[in-house]
């Protein structure tokens, strides 16, 4: 067992906790949705629009045509387009919880940016892009970059692979980060991550879950499977079906949470949310999870699969997002780049 360590020199705050903004990139590279990207602004803009509503949104395009383009989707779906800010920025692809800078506070309560290393999740040569996406963020905020290093290497890391309570406490799979097969950061163990997160992200103890889900591409992020959200609270994807290759991974990521006891001996409180059917288009299987959720100031947007099980989630969001509306987005066509609402929305805190 790992000692629990004391709260570093920084706190990356929970999603839930006051925004200034979200970033986002509009989406450019039709190789992500062979096939079906004719449809993919659509939903972007459909996503931009419901957070214009509430609060700040920036959005990264690569050039003047590309704005011109958001904004004529944006005015169909009544975004409100005052509270949309337009960046010139060239991105690789539109995933910017991975690539984008993680908004971490210091002791002043002070907004910094961690910018971790991006290598495309081991997976695609072409991310240079995305890797340097960092400095028009940090011209645009005027924020201090922080590059995390670990012995003398900068760190690997993509924000959809974690997630926190904002209380010192970090959810994260063993697949995506301690796999030999994951090529992040090679070499690195618990211990390593355990000093790294608790200086960056004032970590005090680390939930290691065992394995994402079939479909996903990212070698087991988190935010398809479980996050927080309250200080003790956690959904976690359930799956019913014992012969549903999901069955074991999610079974077994549950009974770690079970055990798992926080401060004064007190267990987490676990909300299961049902899976949705096996969702496969043409052919592959995509990673359809209702665990791919953003939360904003005023709203939470909740991604459907024109499933059964829609309405049992949205009933389940309501009942524990009561000072927040619940608005649903249809993935089914999205989730064909493998991934959802949360993986191309990043939070940047007040």
């Amino acid at each position: 067992m790992l000692k629990k360590l004391n709260r570093g020199i920084y706190r990356m705050p929970a999603e839930w906790e006051a925004q200034k903004s979200t970033w986002i990139a509009w989406p450019h590279n039709d190789k992500d949705w062979p096939g079906k990207f004719e449809e993919i602004p659509f939903i972007f803009a459909k996503i931009i629009a419901e957070l214009s509503k509430v609060q700040l949104v920036n959005v990264l395009v690569k050039n003047d045509a590309e704005k011109v383009n958001a904004i004529f989707f944006l005015n169909i779906l009544e975004g409100k387009i005052k509270n949309i800010r337009f960046i010139i920025c060239k991105t690789d692809r539109a995933w910017t919880r991975d690539f984008l800078p993680i908004s971490i506070k210091n002791s002043r309560n002070k907004s910094l940016l961690s910018n971790w290393e991006f290598n495309a999740w081991a997976k695609y040569k072409n991310f240079e892009n995305d890797n340097n996406a960092y400095k028009k963020v940090q011209k645009f905020t005027k924020k201090k970059i922080l590059d995390p290093k670990y012995k003398s290497k900068k760190v690997v890391l993509e924000g959809g692979s974690i997630d926190v309570n904002g209380f010192g406490y970090l959810l994260t799979t063993k697949q995506c980060l301690l796999s030999k097969i994951q090529q992040r950061n090679k070499g690195f163990n618990k211990f390593d991550y355990h000093k790294i997160f608790n200086k960056f992200f004032g970590i005090k103890k680390i939930i290691w879950l065992n394995k994402g889900i079939f479909g996903d591409d990212t070698h087991g992020h988190i935010d398809d499977i479980a996050r927080f959200v309250g200080k003790n609270k956690i959904f976690v994807a359930k799956e019913s079906n014992s012969k549903e290759k999901n069955f074991k991974n999610l079974k077994e990521n549950w009974e770690i949470l079970k055990k798992f006891k926080v401060e004064n001996d007190r267990k987490l409180k676990i909300v299961g949310l049902p899976m949705p059917k096996p969702k496969f288009i043409d052919g592959v299987r995509v990673p359809a999870s209702y665990l791919n959720f953003y939360i904003a100031n005023k709203i939470v947007l909740v991604p459907i699969f024109n499933d059964p099980k829609d309405k049992i989630i949205l009933k389940i969001f309501k009942k524990h997002f009561k000072n927040r509306k619940i608005v649903p987005i249809d993935c089914s066509i999205l989730v064909w780049g493998f991934g959802t609402i949360h993986c191309i929305t990043q939070q940047e805190p007040r």
